[in-house]
């Protein structure tokens, strides 16, 4: 069991004053499956009413508005979780046949099986995930190579894409961060039949740091694949997920799951700023 401290500041400082803002965080992990919150609030620079609900796919939101001229909108998500390692097996595992008709039946699976404008392979990696799934091995296992596949092929160098780089252009440049090997990984997934999902939390970069030891982080994304159960994997990392893994949201893909997003009224432009420290506990 690790207990991890997560301090993840964000926000945007404009050109001109903002006379107004509206905005929605999903900055906040929720308790569930082997991740038990103990403390999650969120601070807001200048202060803002914070509204709060669990969205369509179940991720933490709050919706905030600034309504007097600002320079600078901070939000500082501060978090403090426990997180069990995965348990080996769950559910039991479907087999093809099974998980297709359960892929078509249920709407939530329909809904993970269906590429998006980010996810949506190119046909070389379409290729590639439909030559490993013709080997014959269980959904499990197919699975897991797929990912290894997109973790093993590209290449992690930050700056090579953006925050709205799709899946193709990823893979044209065998370049990205973990938002792309995750776009890759879960659209390489969909295309042979398997529902995959988007996730996005936060990883524990040093396993070797030391009890009450603060090192600087980054907001992380994986994959979860449908089998029967939802199973965690970290192509970037080419890892299991476990308890250096903090989950925050789940979705199609990372539209459904950005930190921070919003609008504002202002004659000028805006820049992003953003900064993750995670300290372990326990």
């Amino acid at each position: 069991m690790s207990r991890l401290r997560i301090v993840h500041r964000t926000g945007f400082g404009y050109a001109e004053p903002a006379t107004a803002s509206y905005n929605e965080a999903r900055m906040l992990p929720h308790s569930g499956g082997e991740q038990f919150v103990l403390q999650a609030g969120l601070d807001i620079r200048p202060g803002a009413t914070q509204h709060a609900y669990l969205d369509y796919w179940g991720t933490r939101v709050s919706t905030f508005e600034v309504l007097t001229p600002h320079r600078e909108l901070s939000v500082t998500a501060t978090s403090l979780v426990e997180v069990q390692p995965t348990p080996h097996r769950r559910a039991p595992e479907l087999h093809w046949e099974a998980l297709e008709r359960a892929r078509r039946s249920t709407v939530s699976l329909v809904e993970f099986s269906t590429q998006t404008a980010a996810t949506a392979p190119p046909d070389e990696l379409a290729a590639l995930a439909a030559t490993i799934a013709a080997e014959g091995l269980p959904v499990a296992e197919t699975a897991l190579e797929v990912c290894r596949a997109v973790g093993e092929a590209v290449e992690y160098v930050t700056g090579a894409t953006g925050v709205h780089s799709t899946a193709r252009e990823a893979w044209a440049e065998r370049k990205g961060v973990c938002q792309d090997m995750a776009h890759l990984a879960v659209g390489a997934l969909r295309a042979i039949g398997v529902p995959a999902r988007y996730v996005s939390g936060y990883l524990h970069p040093d396993p070797s740091a030391g009890v009450g030891v603060t090192v600087t982080g980054e907001s992380h994304a994986w994959v979860e694949w449908f089998d029967g159960d939802w199973r965690g994997y970290d192509p970037t990392n080419l890892s299991q997920v476990g308890d250096l893994h903090v989950l925050v949201g789940r979705g199609r893909d990372y539209t459904d799951v950005s930190p921070l997003r919003g609008v504002y009224a202002g004659p000028g432009a805006s820049e992003l700023f953003v900064s993750v420290e995670v300290t372990r506990e326990a």
